[in-house]
């Protein structure tokens, strides 16, 4: 529950003025600030300066790493109100520059048509060992950096279709599913669940493209860096309940790699698209 509570205070943005904010990043060690977090602070930004319309869409590229010690602002500008749609704009500032841009659309509840692609068939998440089972069974026998990630209390638990592509180096079809939820319950705020989803969209779905070459962000032989991401919301969901998260990884080349997912209730319900591009470079020997 810690990290749960841990990360809503990091969504929990400072105002400084209007539209204008200010967010913290976790003391975790890492050298540079997790782009889901960056993501869904600045939809938080966003969101804060709409009202009775939820997102629909955002669309946001990294261009600076982030500093963990330093705090990030944010600000909006509210580029258009309209009767059906409104139109934010997010910049993150670090040190004097950019270091993320995002354009989030929001829009009033309609109805129309209606299909969706149908969830694939895995293993429901009880089915699948739990991370403290695997930690049991698997840890000894984990490279450091993965056993490093998973020895961390997070707030988001994983209960990956096939863990062992982490573990065996064997290329496999560039393609990977995943339960995700947060590991305690969430405030029935709807924008809450969007912006925990924001940054839980940003879990595993590079290491998608490293599928096919029996590589994951784990390998030290990988500088791995998200690039852009697209984020589409379509129907109502709790993060704190299991969604199953598919994705794809449809080409790799030139040091990047392009991956789609699509997030589900258990019920199978289709509740959000996602799509990124990341850097996938190999490190130079000495490097």
């Amino acid at each position: 529950m810690s990290a749960v509570a841990d990360l809503l205070k990091i969504l929990d943005l400072e105002p400084l003025e209007k539209n204008l904010f200010r967010g913290l990043s976790p003391q975790t060690g890492w050298q540079r600030v997790f782009g889901g977090q960056v993501v869904g602070q600045a939809l938080v930004a966003a969101t804060r300066t709409v009202d009775g319309r939820p997102p629909h869409s955002l669309h946001g590229y990294f261009m600076r790493p982030g500093d963990p010690k330093t705090p990030i602002i944010y600000e909006v500008d509210p580029i258009r109100d309209g009767r059906s749609f409104v139109t934010r704009r997010v910049v993150a500032i670090q040190h004097g520059e950019a270091i993320f841009s995002m354009s989030a659309s929001y829009h009033l509840d309609e109805e129309g048509y209606e299909h969706q692609l149908d969830m694939p068939e895995v293993p429901r998440p009880e089915d699948l060992p739990d991370e403290r089972t695997l930690k049991e069974q698997l840890m000894p026998t984990m490279p450091e950096a993965i056993r490093n990630y998973f020895e961390r209390e997070r707030p988001i638990e994983l209960r990956h279709v096939d863990p062992m592509r982490y573990l065996d180096g064997k290329p496999r079809p560039p393609h990977q599913s995943v339960w995700i939820r947060t590991t305690a319950a969430l405030p029935e705020d709807p924008a809450i669940h969007q912006c925990v989803l924001a940054y839980a969209s940003d879990m595993t779905l590079l290491d998608t493209a490293l599928v096919a070459h029996g590589s994951s962000v784990f390998s030290g032989e990988i500088q791995a860096a998200s690039l852009d991401h697209a984020l589409w919301f379509h129907r109502p969901f709790r993060a704190d309940q299991w969604l199953l998260y598919t994705q794809d990884s449809p080409f790799a080349g030139g040091a990047r790699g392009f991956t789609r997912g699509r997030i589900y209730t258990e019920s199978g319900q289709l509740v959000a698209s996602v799509a990124q591009e990341g850097l996938i470079r190999r490190r130079r020997p000495g490097a």
